[in-house]
Order: structure tokens, then C-alpha cells, then sequence
């Protein structure tokens, strides 16, 4: 895969390519936003810091979403809940607070790149997981051949989780999706539904939590 990396600090950028380079990845390291205006029509997938010394990320984000659905990653030491935000809906990916562990971001890089793979297609309307099933279209689930009561939100919560099988999905994002926008969304309400969703579904370990970022539906 051809990655370009958009980082301004020379030694994660060094650190960060030799690392990509070992797992098989071709890398391009800019330091610019506006060289990366000119070489993500070349890439694969966009790494993209926010601090830059022309332009800030956000807006090379927003003018790489105008012409290209390039799958893009954002890596920054801003790491406040509102930056986050602005990065999910300006169409990031995914985004990771620096210090970035390479484990983690390779990871994510996959997910990524899964789910991008299956942008061009339809959306599966029924999507099953085991004896579970969640028909998206018809806002209806069933466990075991059982209708499953659920409110608005518990669904809500449980299709945003669908829509991507087996890949992690962000606080942030659940948030932003279900309520509108994570910046004010509440926390706990989150947290609430989860656990109620939990309980109706009653299949210990579908949903599970990845620590330190979100959910995920499925293996």
C-alpha cells in the first residue's frame, strides 16, 4: 500500500516510515499541507498530522474530501474532544492522539481500509451475527428468533455498530451519529445505552469494548 505521510516533525516522521517501510508499505513523507494537496491523488491512504507549518490539517482534510475519498488517518497531539470531532465529520476516517503505538495505528490502518473497500457497494439492509439479526431497513432485531424490543437510541446505537461488522467504532463517533454531535452529547448516556442494549441482546461478547477508543460488533 502507498501511504502518504503528512508529519512536520522529522523524527516521527523518520521513526514512522522506517516502521511502514518494514511492513511492506510504500511511503511518501511531506512536511506541507499543500504538498499533500498535490501527492494524495498518488496514495493509497493519507496519514495526516494537524499541525502544519502552511496550512492547518483540518483544512487539507476539507479540501482532500472536495476531490477524493481517500481513505485518511488523522495523527495529532490535539487530543481535546472538539478537534476529534471536527476531524470525524470534515470526513476523517479514523484519528489517533500521538503518541501513536504502531500496533495500534497498523490496526487501524486495516479497519480502514476494509471498510473503504466496501464504500462503492450497497449497504447490506439484514446484517447477522450468529442467531442475531439486524435488519437496518426495517429497524427491527431479532435474537434467536425472538423480536427484540428496543428504543430509538438502543437502536440507533446497535445499527451504527452494524453498519460496520467486526471494526471498531469510536465513542466519538457513536456519539456524533446517534445524538447528532459527540462535542455535546453526553458521556454517560452512551454508557447507558450500551449496557441496556447488553442486556436485551443477551449474547455475552458480541458487543465488545476496545479500550481506550470504542465498540465493536462482531469478531
Amino acid at each position: 500500500m502507498h501511504v502518504l505521510l503528512v508529519e512536520d516533525d522529522n523524527g516521527v516522521a523518520e521513526a514512522l516510515v522506517e516502521s511502514l517501510e518494514a511492513r511492506g508499505h510504500t511511503v511518501t513523507a511531506v512536511t506541507r499541507g499543500s504538498d499533500a494537496l498535490i501527492k494524495h491523488r498518488d496514495a493509497d491512504m493519507l496519514l495526516l498530522d494537524l499541525g502544519l507549518p502552511d496550512l492547518d490539517g483540518l483544512e487539507v482534510l476539507r479540501k482532500v474530501r472536495q476531490v477524493s475519498e481517500l481513505p485518511v488517518v488523522i495523527l495529532t497531539a490535539r487530543d481535546d474532544e472538539r478537534s476529534i470531532v471536527r476531524g470525524l465529520r470534515l470526513g476523517a476516517d479514523d484519528y489517533l492522539p500521538k503518541p501513536v503505538r504502531l500496533a495500534e495505528l497498523l490496526a487501524r490502518m486495516d479497519a480502514v481500509i476494509r471498510r473503504a473497500g466496501t464504500r462503492g457497494g450497497p449497504a447490506p439492509e439484514v446484517v447477522c451475527f450468529g442467531d442475531v439479526e439486524v435488519d437496518l431497513g426495517a429497524r427491527r432485531v431479532v435474537v434467536g428468533g425472538r423480536d427484540i424490543a428496543l428504543t430509538n437510541k438502543e437502536f440507533e446505537v446497535l445499527a451504527t455498530l452494524a453498519a460496520h461488522p467486526g471494526t471498531a467504532v469510536s465513542r466519538q463517533q457513536l456519539m456524533d451519529e446517534v445524538w447528532g454531535d459527540a462535542y455535546l452529547a453526553v458521556s454517560r448516556s452512551l454508557d447507558v445505552h450500551l449496557t441496556q442494549l447488553r442486556a436485551k441482546l443477551d449474547r455475552p461478547g458480541l458487543l465488545a469494548t476496545v479500550r481506550g477508543f470504542g465498540y465493536r460488533l462482531g469478531g
